[in-house]
């Protein structure tokens, strides 16, 4: 088995990935500090098509040389923009029909392994903060929280983890 060179993967150009069909899924980053998590969300976004990336509150944005080092290019490809107030873009994303999902470990969660997205529905994943998690009233305000399963001593994924695992299992589920 060889692996395979760059030319080799067949990856389409920003130009191509700015007018292809992308998946009906918005990631909302709400309050997020590290830079290199941003990166990583933007690199993540791109792999799966995402429609478009909020920052919000003390989120850094593009163009930043800490956000590159990971992003790697895909703050060229994702559409994305700055928010503010988090809850206030939500509760505009619920009046344009978009199910706002927290991804947070709430009393009632819905487990991500049997969520499953409703066809022709489009959702928005809110991430939180590297320590405080999602604020409490944008979780009041979600449509519903999703939880990853967890069966070890920690608490919880770092945040770039953990939106790579819900958009990859969310991508899969809305591609059947």
């Amino acid at each position: 088995m060889r692996k395979l060179k760059n030319n080799e993967l067949g990856r389409i150009t920003v130009d191509e990935f700015k007018s292809v069909e992308k998946t009906p899924l918005i990631v909302v980053l709400d309050n997020i500090r590290s830079l290199n998590n941003i990166g990583s969300v933007f690199r993540t976004s791109d792999a799966f098509l995402i429609e478009k990336i909020y920052l919000c509150g003390i989120c850094a944005t593009p163009p930043n040389k800490e956000i590159h080092k990971t992003a790697l290019g895909a703050t060229e490809s994702v559409d994305w923009e700055y928010k503010e107030n988090t809850l206030e873009l939500i509760k505009k994303l619920q009046n344009e029909n978009v199910k706002v999902l927290s991804i947070e470990q709430a009393e009632n969660s819905t487990k991500l392994d049997v969520f499953h997205p409703k066809k022709g529905e489009k959702y928005a994943i809110v991430m939180g903060n590297e320590v405080k998690g999602v604020q409490q009233e944008v979780v009041n305000a979600s449509d519903l929280c999703i939880e990853i399963p967890q069966l070890g001593t920690k608490h919880s994924l770092n945040i770039s983890v953990t939106t790579g695992v819900v958009i990859w299992d969310l991508f899969c589920k809305m591609k059947l």
